[in-house]
């Protein structure tokens, strides 16, 4: 018999949440956005040329995964990040592609040095 265990998952189990929550491309510019600072659904629109009930399901994805959060404001449903960990999230993720694409880089100009 399969035993059920109730309580918190683990927590690379929370991280692999998490990572599928940002897999998209437009989740991501989302965020870069709200990088420099809340901004109202108009402006996110504007910003990622996306049709409005497609924004409106990217970030009910970013709000259930708690990354972004929403108030209202006025008319308007204004967004920004949940946490300045975020920020640092995508820097970091920023700084690893550019350390990969050096790399690449690198190997690329060894083996164009050898073939010469």
């Amino acid at each position: 018999m399969e035993q059920s265990v109730v309580g918190p998952a683990p927590v690379f189990q929370m991280k692999a949440e998490l990572f599928k929550a940002l897999s998209h491309p437009a989740r991501v510019r989302v965020l870069e956005l709200l990088v420099e600072g809340e901004r109202p659904v108009s402006d996110l629109l504007a910003a990622t040329g996306m049709e409005a009930s497609h924004l409106s399901q990217h970030l009910g994805v970013l709000r259930r995964a708690r990354v972004v959060t929403a108030r209202r404001g006025g008319n308007a449903v204004v967004y920004r990040l949940a946490s300045d960990a975020i920020v640092e999230m995508l820097a970091a993720a920023r700084l690893f592609l550019l350390n990969v694409a050096e790399g690449e880089r690198t190997a690329l100009a060894d083996t164009l040095e050898e073939l010469a």
